[in-house]
């Protein structure tokens, strides 16, 4: 038996044919379990024949959601798998609409010492049925359309790539959840060959690099994924991509009291990012449990700031969306690990 979750639509049209069926029966099939009130045929118009033959050879799955917590700006999921792992995904409401941040991976093993995520090794990807079904839990929650996608929940997403990818090409699909290219955003930490092979894929989304320090020597101490490119390699990576898909890069940027928020710090990274298409988005730091890692202070943020603006950077401040519900990537993950594991979690 095929999920139907874990094919995107050419993909269905060739299973259809390898049954007997006509391949176009995906263009009745697509729309019906995808769209907003989806999962059953039996309205469809399909012959009595052809539903017994399919549900012979297919089915829909769901994630089981285990855990929420809510909030006015921010809702965040915890589901578990089949296997028994568990993936989060974030709700955030705007008042221009609702974006779903989705998880790549069970675990994560680029092993940032700021994340939640980074703590918990990565166990295995997320197949396609597993990120489709972060997004069809979350729409039938909210009852309505949603209209962006930030590809950057626990995992690194370009390591799982053709997966992703396949994911891309279903949240775009039209008469599915119609999430246009230019509303979707894909976070990395900087695979250098995957962005430049994403750059040529035919589905261009908005990439967003994570970099969180203006140096090699500090930017490895803290993400030790970094010890394989350099910046310069991932910044001229960058600029290709923005170059072949006239993208503006967002370059993520955590304040770390202390660790990366000085004015020196704010100056490097000016000077790295001169003459590129795109800005830096920075980042409250959200406290987790166990990196030794604390926010900076307001005054020191805007310091940081000001000197990024004054040195032509462009700069936005991401909005605290979801502090209140631990969204921080990987926190309510850890903190079920944790329980299970008979841990007290204050």
């Amino acid at each position: 038996m095929t999920d139907y979750y874990d094919l995107t639509y050419s993909e269905l049209r060739e299973k259809l044919a390898v049954i007997g069926e006509k391949p176009s029966r995906a263009d009745i099939i697509f729309p019906v379990i995808y769209g907003m009130n989806g999962g059953s045929l039996t309205d469809s118009g399909l012959k009595k024949e052809t539903l017994e033959k399919l549900s012979g050879n297919f089915f829909c799955g769901e994630l089981e959601c285990i855990s929420t917590l809510t909030s006015e700006t921010a809702d965040k999921f915890l589901f578990q798998l089949r296997d028994g792992n568990t993936v989060e995904s974030v709700l955030m409401k705007h008042e221009f609409g609702y974006n779903v941040c989705v998880s790549t991976q069970v675990g994560c093993n680029m092993g940032c010492k700021f994340c939640a995520s980074g703590q918990l090794k990565k166990v295995r990807d997320l197949s396609l049925s597993e990120m489709t079904g972060q997004l069809l839990a979350v729409r039938k929650k909210l009852g309505q359309k949603i209209t962006g996608l930030s590809i950057m929940g626990i995992g690194e997403p370009l390591d799982n790539y053709e997966n992703v990818l396949r994911f891309i090409s279903v949240a775009m699909y039209q008469k599915g959840f119609d999430i246009g290219a230019k509303h979707i955003t894909l976070s990395t930490c900087g695979l250098v060959p995957k962005i430049y092979e994403l750059a040529g894929a035919e589905n261009p989304v908005n990439l967003a690099v994570s970099l969180h320090a203006p140096d090699d020597e500090l930017r490895r101490s803290i993400m030790p994924s970094a010890k394989k490119y350099s910046l310069a390699e991932i910044i001229k990576a960058a600029r290709y991509y923005s170059e072949r898909g006239n993208r503006r890069i967002t370059f993520e940027y955590v304040m770390l009291s202390g660790v990366n928020d000085s004015d020196e710090c704010a100056e490097k990274l000016a000077s790295l990012l001169k003459d590129i298409n795109g800005y830096v988005n920075i980042i409250r730091y959200n406290p987790t449990e166990n990196p030794p890692f604390t926010c900076s202070p307001h005054e020191r943020i805007m310091s940081f700031y000001d000197i990024l603006k004054k040195n032509g950077i462009g700069v936005t401040m991401r909005r605290e969306l979801g502090a209140s519900v631990n969204a921080a990537c990987g926190q309510l993950r850890a903190s079920a690990i944790t329980d299970r594991k008979g841990v007290n979690i204050p």
